[in-house]
């Protein structure tokens, strides 16, 4: 799936996990970048031309909803797929308060992630 010079950026602070996803995103076609940490994706800007961003919800300082708060206070506006082992009660709706394109929670399948990635990054009119 090309995205001229547009990247799928992965926040995801397990290194293990964050490597997986980047081979499954690789041979799907679709070209990513991995940050363990919001805070190290929030400091060189390119969230602001992503095609969309994967986000672990807990990570070490800030969470995945706070990082998303941190982009649209930028300007930017990637859709987020948010990805997380704590799916607990309340978590969904914030989630879709906060306007995530997608939330699954883990484990979940390698074809649900790049599933969820298409829909979010497909042009509005297809939808």
């Amino acid at each position: 799936m090309s995205m001229p010079g547009r990247k799928v950026l992965v926040v995801e602070d397990d290194a293990s996990l964050r490597e997986a996803i980047e081979r499954l995103l690789g041979a799907a076609g679709i070209e990513s970048k991995m940050y363990p940490s919001a805070e190290e994706l929030l400091a060189n800007g390119a969230a602001a031309t992503a095609a969309c961003i994967v986000s672990d919800w807990k990570l070490p300082a800030a969470n995945g909803l706070e990082m998303l708060d941190a982009i649209h206070a930028r300007g930017w506006q990637p859709p987020l797929i948010l990805i997380t082992a704590h799916d607990g009660p309340g978590l969904r709706e914030e989630a879709a308060r906060h306007g995530v394109a997608a939330f699954l929670a883990k484990p979940f399948r390698g074809t649900a992630l790049i599933d969820a990635i298409r829909s979010a990054t497909a042009p509005a009119d297809l939808r």
